[in-house]
């Protein structure tokens, strides 16, 4: 009786739950549209409407930035090879690559055959429930690239993605009594809360709570590291850029690569690279850390690995230590397959990217034509020494450093000036790069922390010409000197 009674009862509910007011199909039908704007509104929306929305729905402080730069006059319409097309025609000669997301240019043809040849054939995207064989290709390539036994891949969308995975990986194997990570002054290793707590900026860390297991040391130092690893035992981790980015593209010496996997060997610790920047061909080989002979046990890349047309990222790391952290049954799923890691048109684009870089030797174009590049500027900097302070890096990702503003000026006002050049740090500098677009349509980028410095990661396909219209362009901007330099600016911002 008491059964029945129970049955009743939830048969009687699950009638309500049927039958209420907010099921009904007449009120579903009545759900109002919202204001949508439409693909053809996006792609035909004036300069002042995406202002507007950018201020209303986007960050209005970065606006302030575009602004002084002259980015907010520009809409792009069409981008090819090397180039943007705006909204008058203009060619830009992109030598900025979205941070060096842009390996392959904009559109590549054979990128874009493969992604309709994907769509065209109405292939699967998600393949949580089954084996995927975009996956499964796409990590046979990067484990055949990859040197040494750095087998195992996973799969991601964004550099801070692969680089928290790599931290989980390293600290798995560790264990919790070797989780803390040393990492390097000036580091950018992502702005998701983990790696957060590794990329050395009091403005992007401002006043969140963080991961505290983490020691920092100067860029390059080998001494500085041992005696961290010596006085800590708890460190597990060392994590650094191949070639840091947002220092300003600061390389360290082959020794102490060699030195650094030698010191980690001997003391048990796992090295992590990260080469989202540096990584997929852009310093003349496919990982930066290949130049000096050196395997780390994880290394994580993202950017042009997407063939500019997709957000894709990959961990990959040493069998050994894979094996170790997730190998069994048990572990597998721990960090198993993000839902849009593994995607299968970003994997058919990757997979394709990653055979034209060696199909048309952009590694090679790299490191030839980015060595040209290279002294082109060193000439250049001999010519303005009062305004280049230093050329440094290698393929096509350089740093093209100015001096201090002070620096610029005549020996006598340079005391007085030199207590506002913290102040005015970046100010040359950006002056020159809003100069470049403005008068000679060449886009290039700037630098998180070292704010005097251009960023130059123009695509792998660039050429000699590229780099010749870009030198060009250049020239004749420093030749006008500081004063036309700062006044052409001032002028521009009243336009």
């Amino acid at each position: 009786m008491l059964l029945l009674k129970k049955k009743n009862t939830q048969e009687r509910e699950a009638r309500q739950v049927v039958e209420s007011p907010a099921m009904s199909p007449d009120l579903v039908a009545e759900i109002e549209r919202p204001p949508l704007l439409s693909v053809d509104d996006a792609i035909k929306m004036p300069l002042e409407r995406m202002s507007q929305l950018f201020v209303d729905h986007l960050n209005p402080g970065q606006l302030h930035f575009m602004k002084l730069l002259g980015f907010h006059k520009v809409k792009i319409e069409r981008a090819e090879g090397m180039f943007y097309t705006d909204q008058n025609g203009r060619k830009i000669l992109d030598f900025f690559g979205g941070f060096g997301s842009l390996s392959f240019g904009h559109n590549h043809p054979r990128i874009l055959a493969a992604r309709k040849r994907f769509q065209d054939e109405n292939r699967h995207e998600i393949a949580m429930a089954f084996l995927s064989q975009y996956a499964a290709a796409l990590a046979h390539n990067l484990a055949s690239i990859a040197p040494g036994d750095l087998d195992m891949v996973f799969l991601g969308s964004s550099g801070s993605e692969a680089m928290e995975a790599a931290l989980k990986l390293a600290e798995r194997y560790q264990g919790p009594k070797r989780s803390k990570i040393l990492f390097a002054e000036h580091a950018f290793h992502g702005k998701t809360k983990g790696v957060l707590s590794i990329t050395d900026s009091k403005l992007y860390q401002s006043e969140f709570n963080l991961v505290d297991d983490v020691v920092k040391v100067p860029f390059g130092d080998l001494d500085a590291i041992r005696t961290a690893l010596e006085n800590d035992p708890s460190i597990g981790i060392v994590c650094l850029e191949t070639i840091q980015g947002g220092a300003g593209i600061v390389e360290a010496s082959p020794e102490f690569w060699t030195g650094l996997r030698s010191l980690c060997d001997e003391m048990g610790v796992l090295w992590v690279a990260d080469e989202v920047q540096s990584g997929t061909g852009r310093s003349g080989r496919f990982f930066a850390f290949e130049h000096y002979g050196v395997v780390p046990d994880i290394t994580a890349l993202a950017k042009s690995l997407g063939g500019g047309k997709t957000a894709m990222a990959a961990m990959i790391a040493r069998k050994p230590v894979y094996m170790k952290a997730y190998g069994k049954p048990a572990t597998a799923l721990i960090h198993g397959p993000a839902t849009f890691g593994g995607i299968g048109e970003a994997c058919i684009t990757s997979i394709e990217a990653l055979n034209i870089m060696y199909d048309d030797n952009l590694m090679q174009n790299a490191a030839q034509v980015g060595a040209y590049m290279k002294a082109e500027l060193e000439r250049l900097q001999q010519k303005f020494p009062k305004l280049i302070k230093d050329v440094r890096g290698r393929g096509f990702m350089l740093g093209l450093e100015f001096q201090d503003f002070s620096r610029t000026m005549p020996m006598a006002v340079r005391p007085a000036l030199s207590m506002l050049d913290e102040k005015l740090k970046g100010s040359l500098s950006g002056f020159v790069g809003s100069a470049l677009l403005r008068e000679h349509d060449v886009l290039v980028a700037f630098t998180e922390y070292n704010r005097n410095v251009v960023r130059l990661q123009p695509p792998l396909i660039a050429t000699r010409e590229n780099v010749d219209q870009f030198i060009t362009a250049l020239d004749t901007i420093l030749s006008g000197g500081v004063v036309k330099i700062v006044s052409d600016f001032i002028k521009s911002q009243r336009g």
